[in-house]
C-alpha cells in the first residue's frame, strides 16, 4: 500500500481564538503601528525566500545542490511572491472603491 507522507497532520494543532476581553484596548496608532510591523516582517520573509531561492541556484551551479531542492525553493519563492502582488492588488481595489464611495 502506498502511504503519502508529504501531507502527515499528526503535527497540527487545531487554532485557538484569542481573548480580547483579557488584552488591554489598543490605541488606533499602537494597531497602525502593529499592522506596519506585520507588513514588514511579511514583506522581509518574502525577500528573503526570493534570496534563498537565488542561493540556491548559485550552489546548483556549483555541483552542491540538487536540482529538486532548488525547484521547491523557486517555486516556494514565486508563490509567496504571487501572494503579495494578489494582496497588494486587493488593497488597491479596495483604497479605490473607497474613493468612489459618494458622503
Amino acid at each position: 500500500m502506498i502511504q503519502n507522507n508529504m501531507f502527515s497532520i499528526q503535527g497540527v494543532q487545531p487554532l485557538q481564538m484569542q481573548s480580547t476581553a483579557q488584552s488591554k484596548p489598543s490605541t488606533p496608532a499602537e494597531t497602525i503601528e502593529s499592522f506596519g510591523t506585520y507588513l514588514q516582517n511579511a514583506l522581509g520573509s518574502v525577500a528573503a525566500q526570493e534570496t534563498q531561492a537565488h542561493e540556491m541556484s548559485n550552489q546548483f551551479l556549483v555541483g552542491k545542490a540538487n536540482v529538486d531542492q532548488v525547484m521547491i525553493a523557486s517555486e516556494q519563492a514565486l508563490l509567496s511572491l504571487q501572494l503579495t502582488t494578489q494582496v497588494r492588488n486587493k488593497v488597491v481595489e479596495a483604497y479605490q472603491e473607497i474613493m468612489r464611495t459618494q458622503l
